[in-house]
């Protein structure tokens, strides 16, 4: 069963393969979305600063009865912050708002702050002195593992040849139409694993004739499809739901793609709009691409 399944970040701790997304849910209806996700059997819960709902999540965690050594919380440094001071502030407050002793990952949210999202200025100094923030938190024991999200090849590389520990996992957007495949694989030659948000794509992917069609095939909605996907591309998945049910339908992906439908996945165009998510910078970013 994939909730039991793992992958292992380079310094041997265990991340599972499928995760809640939190993205977008208020600080205080996530505190049941959590505890239904780890009833469901998920023990991985992915927050960030920016979310502004992490005190709900550690509430939710602490509500659950689950012990916190069996789940796996991963939060994110602000993407706006770009200097050491802020880094460490940060921290220590994402820690205090989750009311942990630790936290299992946690990740640079974006190299560019959100306002000069893939502006063409990669931040190298200030993420570099973020990096030692978290790699200080790591070493400290108050982070269990460290990374990114967002980061394009140079941004990896430079946090690689100029940091002291070489990211462990990378978040980024991917889903079925959108594969960066380049950074996919640069990623994981560095041993760094990576974890696709928005493997649905917020939904916009659901109504799209061929993935419909080849779900139908495998008896599996679009939404099991398109997670089942993503983690075949040997990523981690980290769908969004605030309905048990479909926490519970989103797990239920023990079905294998065939190559020849994952390759008919593979060649399929960009789709064309995410709707209502489509002024978001990592969103609006895929379509200035084309």
């Amino acid at each position: 069963m994939v909730l039991n399944e793992t992958y292992t970040l380079s310094n041997g701790v265990k991340i599972p393969k499928l995760g809640l997304g939190t993205w977008m849910i208020d600080n205080k209806a996530v505190v049941q979305v959590v505890k239904d996700a780890l009833d469901s059997g998920y023990r991985h819960i992915d927050t960030a600063e920016a979310y502004r709902n992490e005190q709900g999540v550690g509430r939710g965690i602490k509500e659950s009865g689950v012990d916190r050594e069996a789940i796996f919380v991963t939060t994110k440094l602000g993407g706006n912050i770009k200097n050491y001071d802020e880094a460490v502030k940060a921290i220590a407050g994402s820690l205090k708002r989750l009311d942990m002793d630790y936290i299992d990952l946690m990740i640079i949210h974006s190299p560019q702050p959100w306002e000069n999202f893939r502006d063409g200025n990669h931040y190298f100094e200030g993420n570099l002195a973020a990096w030692r923030a978290l790699e200080e938190a790591y070493e400290a024991g108050k982070i269990r593992a460290i990374g990114v999200s967002n980061f394009e090849k140079e941004d990896l590389e430079n946090l690689i040849n100029n940091g002291k520990v070489k990211p462990m996992v990378n978040q980024i957007l991917a889903h079925i139409t959108n594969v960066p495949t380049d950074i996919i694989e640069y990623s994981q030659s560095h041993g760094i694993v990576v974890e696709a948000y928005s493997p649905i794509a917020h939904g916009a992917i659901l109504d799209h004739p061929v993935v419909k069609e080849i779900a139908e095939k495998y008896k599996a909605s679009p939404a099991q499809l398109s997670i089942r996907y993503v983690l075949q591309l040997g990523t981690v998945a980290l769908p969004k739901s605030t309905n048990k049910d479909h926490m519970k339908s989103n797990a239920a992906v023990d079905f294998t793609i065939s190559e020849e439908d994952m390759n008919a996945l593979n060649e399929l165009p960009l789709i064309e709009t995410y709707g209502d998510d489509e002024a978001m910078p990592v969103f609006k970013s895929q379509h200035n691409k084309k």
